[in-house]
């Protein structure tokens, strides 16, 4: 039995800039999670920097934050956070709950967890989504929940595993976090030649943070249906309303976090039409580092290799234009056969495993 520890919980509020003395608690926040990250993956890529995390987690019109912190002894040792989307989904909360190793198993991840789930409640919010991710550890042994939907599973013994079916939430989908490591320079010339041979119809089109203003509508379809079209496995998700003024918004976010967006799109030739697109992020305080976000192949545009030329092209674009970055991390759906396979082709390597919750609270 762990001894367990007195705690008070205290709700984060942005301050009005990162620098002076009214950041000292926001800073102090980031630190604490920074610890954890490291912790718990032994690096710090899941990390996003103080100006990405500033802006990324104040209100905006589709989206509302609410971050919390445990206070032992005048030490921040956990953190927990509810995000509420403001146009859909919005019976739904997503619950995040991350503890210092050496403060586990005192009750305070469950404490932590109580109050998140009666800010989601308060919110008239009844789905309860949860993510968990653990590095592979021999520790965790080799027994597995598998996922619902057949394909996948996260590791039972993890504590984030523990942790969710503790407190009644059931699993729903298995994700898998990949990296992909640039050094030696990879060689996707004979990928390359096989999907340029099978998109023939298609034209690449390429740009940066912005997209060009003609094809900005066609740009919010695509991303609408990456809520729709991506597996969400047992997850209770609706689709997503993307228009213009969304996509310009989440491109002026991007902006103020410090990061560059590299997207790369494809055009059929006869039609015009935009049939997919990819995108990969660079924080530019995180200079080793690429995140490769959205990929969408349309469904009428599939089984031309354009999932495998889009990323080959963003990639190379990313190793000519940013030449300090190191390795690229991902993250896929189990059930997703399709883009797993891409990207075990350019060369990406499991790095840990996602485990998606949910529960019901009405």
């Amino acid at each position: 039995m762990v001894e367990a520890v007195e705690a008070t919980i205290h709700e984060l509020h942005l301050p009005p800039s990162l620098q002076g003395p009214e950041a000292a608690e926001f800073r102090e926040y980031c630190e604490a999670l920074d610890g954890i990250l490291l912790e718990h993956w032994g690096n710090l890529d899941l990390a996003a920097s103080l100006p990405a995390r500033f802006t990324g987690w104040a209100d905006n019109d589709y989206r509302k934050l609410r971050n919390f912190y445990l206070r032992v002894d005048g030490k921040v040792v956990g953190r927990g956070f509810v995000e509420l989307s403001l146009k859909d989904n919005l019976s739904s909360a997503w619950l995040r709950v991350d503890v210092l190793g050496p403060y586990r198993r005192r009750g305070l991840g469950s404490m932590m967890l109580q109050q998140l789930e009666t800010v989601a409640r308060d919110e008239g919010r009844s789905v309860l989504m949860a993510s968990s991710g653990d590095p592979a550890r021999p520790e965790y042994g080799a027994e597995v929940l598998p996922s619902p939907v057949g394909t996948g599973s996260v590791p039972r013994n993890a504590p984030g595993t523990a942790f969710a079916l503790r407190h009644g939430y059931s699993l729903a989908q298995a994700t898998r976090y990949s990296t992909l490591r640039l050094d030696g320079s990879p060689d996707w010339s004979g990928l390359m030649a096989e999907a340029e041979a099978a998109s023939s119809e298609y034209e690449l089109l390429s740009w940066t943070n912005s997209c060009p203003e003609a094809l900005v509508d066609e740009l919010a379809v695509l991303m609408g249906r990456m809520s729709t079209d991506a597996p969400v496995g047992g997850l209770d998700y609706e689709a997503e309303a993307w228009d213009r003024a969304r996509v310009r918004t989440l491109e002026q976010e991007t902006a103020e976090e410090g990061q560059d967006c590299l997207v790369a799109a494809a055009r059929h030739r006869a039609s015009g039409v935009l049939g997919g697109y990819t995108a990969l992020y660079v924080d530019r305080l995180k200079p080793w580092l690429g995140e490769q976000d959205d990929t969408l192949v349309a469904a009428g545009h599939r089984g031309h290799r354009l999932g495998m030329r889009l990323k080959i092209a963003n990639l190379r674009r990313l190793k000519l234009e940013y030449p300090r970055v190191e390795r690229v991390t991902t993250m896929n759906a189990e059930e997703n056969r399709y883009m797993l396979a891409i990207n075990v082709a350019l060369g990406f390597a499991p790095s840990g495993t996602y485990g998606e919750w949910q529960k019901r609270t009405g």
